[in-house]
């Protein structure tokens, strides 16, 4: 178990790329050098429509967006963590997927997770209908990864609904998640913050949720982003700033709390579960 410094950066992306690279190294190169590890949101590099997103994607290790975060990460002498950005799928080279990428301070690809819950959902806020399928291929692997401050299980937005999925990324080692979101406003003052705790109780991992927050065209997001500990408790929190959150975290925290409440080693499901992961999980080290 390790310890270390960490940045989460709460961003307003729009449609301008340029803009929102800019906003990001904006806050990056304010950062004190203790910090290894940076957070952003869920459409980080772009929040636009499916027609930009298809026009956009990149392929895995190619492209001007993943280039522009590689020259950070060795600028800056970081990890960087991508929330999300379309990339063209690994299963099927004519859809795209909605998909978070870390990249070491060397500029290099460490891992990269497609988000696997598309969020077709019908509510009542100003955009009404949303339909994530229609433009993304799903995700099949989950990803677990080794970082400077502990091993890091990757998730996206939407997948916070699904307990499952946080199960097999602490099966598989996880001690920190992350949870890079654009929540609308509607659901975000209803669910995210209980949600985010839930996860962190139930798997007694640190949570690292950084967020979108703002208008971005139709849609408007909830921001509130978050850090929460292995007990549940929010450790740190940014409402609607768009700026860096900067939190130490310390996975040998979760030591004690994992030996007195052994949520992993009593969980009847454990079979199950255990299959799944052996048909989806890719792991980098």
């Amino acid at each position: 178990m390790k310890n270390g410094n960490v940045a989460l950066l709460q961003l307003c992306s729009g449609k301008n790329t340029k803009h929102n690279l800019a906003q990001i190294e904006q806050q990056i190169k304010q950062l004190p050098e203790t910090v290894e590890l940076v957070l952003t949101p869920e459409n980080a590099l772009l929040f636009a429509d499916a027609a930009t997103y298809r026009k956009q994607a990149e392929i895995e290790g190619q492209g001007p967006l993943q280039d522009a975060i590689a020259n950070m990460a060795k600028r800056y002498n970081v990890w960087i963590l991508i929330g999300s950005m379309p990339l063209i799928s690994r299963e099927n080279p004519d859809r795209i997927t909605s998909s978070s990428i870390l990249i070491d301070p060397q500029g290099k690809i460490q891992a990269r997770y497609d988000k696997i819950h598309m969020f077709d959902v019908s509510i009542k806020d100003e955009q009404r209908t949303y339909n994530e399928s229609l433009i993304y291929q799903r995700g099949e692997h989950i990803t677990v990864v080794d970082t400077p401050v502990g091993r890091l299980g990757m998730t996206i937005c939407y997948d916070l609904r699904f307990p499952g999925l946080f199960q097999a990324l602490r099966e598989q080692g996880a001690e920190i998640i992350s949870v890079p979101a654009a929540f609308t406003r509607l659901t975000g003052k209803a669910h995210w913050e209980p949600l985010l705790r839930a996860r962190a109780i139930e798997n007694q991992c640190i949570i690292l949720a950084p967020a979108q927050v703002g208008v971005h065209g139709t849609r408007r997001t909830w921001g509130h982003t978050l850090a929460v500990d292995g007990w549940g408790k929010v450790i740190k929190k940014n409402v609607d700033a768009v700026a860096s959150t900067i939190l130490n975290i310390r996975t040998d925290s979760l030591n004690g709390m994992r030996e007195q409440i052994k949520v992993v080693k009593h969980n009847r499901f454990r079979p199950q579960l255990t299959s799944l992961i052996q048909k989806t999980t890719t792991t980098k080290e």
